[in-house]
């Protein structure tokens, strides 16, 4: 079975940008929901046990929309769990020279990772990635991931679904953007993916799922496949 994985901080932790309430609605709501969905769905699909990453690829293969999104969803909030941090991490070191590279300084890449959001028709994620072409800000729609888009690897993302922020920003999407790049994103984290993009250390990964009846697993995060 997918386990819902725990949240790696204190639900007040990303207080202010974040508050506890909106924390406890979007993991122990939404995504229990999503992992619970997935867990019945891929055992009718005859998935049950494999890597989640899998099974989203699959599940987009073979056209199963429902497993899709449910999926996808699944493994997108795990990976957003890991990209913040309390207070957030300062973007220094490689990924920060990446970024000055590419955009021409960390602010143009906040300009341009707030753009893309805001733009951003409906639900969805915004993401900072690389591959060949090097980084890159892009958005995805509803479920949709970097697992299915060849040659892209994701260093961070931001949810973009309403029940990300409305209780804290209500539709101010531009504010709840620039506050999270400001005050929780993880700049550590999307440093570590991008070694990983290279083939140097491990990348993320959904927990492994557990044996039925074997509870949640506490593992942290594995090695993700590369693109």
């Amino acid at each position: 079975m997918y386990v819902l994985p725990d949240l790696p901080y204190d639900y007040e932790a990303l207080e202010p940008t974040i508050s506890g309430d909106t924390l406890h609605l979007h993991h122990d709501k939404h995504h229990k929901a999503y992992v619970e969905k997935t867990n019945e769905l891929a055992e009718k699909a005859g998935l049950a046990g494999k890597p989640l990453e899998d099974v989203v690829r699959e599940a987009a293969r073979t056209d199963d929309k429902t497993l899709f999104n449910n999926a996808a969803q699944a493994w997108n909030h795990a990976f957003f769990w890991q990209c913040m941090a309390p207070g957030g991490k300062a973007c220094t070191g490689s990924l920060k020279a990446e970024i000055v590279k590419t955009f021409g300084s960390v602010d143009a890449f906040k300009d341009a990772f707030i753009k893309e959001g805001v733009g951003h028709f409906g639900s969805g994620w915004v993401w900072l990635v690389t591959g060949s072409e090097g980084l890159k800000v892009i958005s995805t729609h509803d479920a949709q991931d970097t697992l299915v888009k060849e040659g892209l690897f994701p260093l961070l993302v931001c949810d973009l679904w309403e029940h990300a922020y409305y209780l804290d920003y209500q539709n101010d999407r531009k504010g709840f953007l620039k506050a999270w790049l400001d005050g929780a994103a993880n700049y550590f984290f999307g440093e570590q993916q991008m070694f990983a993009a290279d083939g140097k250390g491990d990348g993320f990964r959904y927990p492994a799922p557990s044996a039925p009846g074997g509870g949640n697993s506490k593992d942290a995060p594995g090695e993700q496949p590369r693109a």
